[in-house]
């Protein structure tokens, strides 16, 4: 009980920090936060019982840290391209089909891959794999998203893929 607690502490002090800094480093929060929700997610499937819960927080803080690296280099641009790549990559690639993004004013680059197509809630989503490349190092975000009724898409990590 007592790890949980001071797991728990953690990933909050991580969470607050990051948001306490949004105005001042917007897309470094950002990749923070997408990073420490990857993590937590990738850790969730590691483990059982406190080994889990021990998986979930470092795999949190880890991404926090990595996405945290990643959101700090990226520019307007880069998060222009890889959101618009994204898009079109949920809304028309089959499953395992890439679809690829650069910017040729700093070379930084990245791929969409959707993984998986479900239903879940009435409606259509969609597990992806969204790697990006910067300074020669890439890291890689899993993730789902869902189609919105008005054709957008939403990343939405309660509407995870079933097992």
């Amino acid at each position: 009980m007592r790890f949980t607690r001071l797991t728990t502490v953690f990933v909050l002090v991580g969470f607050l920090a990051a948001c306490a800094d949004a105005q001042n480093a917007p897309k470094q929060t950002i990749g923070t936060l997408l990073g420490a929700g990857a993590g937590a997610l990738l850790g969730s499937k590691v483990g059982g019982g406190k080994g889990r819960l021990a998986a979930v927080a470092i795999g949190a803080l880890g991404g926090a840290w990595l996405g945290s690296e990643v959101g700090k280099s990226m520019d307007d641009v880069d998060r222009m391209k890889a959101n618009q790549t994204q898009n079109a990559a949920l809304e028309t690639n089959r499953d395992g089909a890439a679809s690829t993004w650069s910017n040729p004013n700093n070379g930084h680059r990245g791929s969409v891959t959707p993984i998986r197509t479900y239903e879940s809630a009435g409606q259509n989503c969609r597990e992806y794999q969204h790697q990006v490349t910067i300074g020669g190092n890439s890291e890689t975000v899993v993730g789902t998203a869902c189609r919105q009724p008005d054709g957008t898409w939403r990343v939405n990590e309660s509407a995870r893929a079933p097992s």
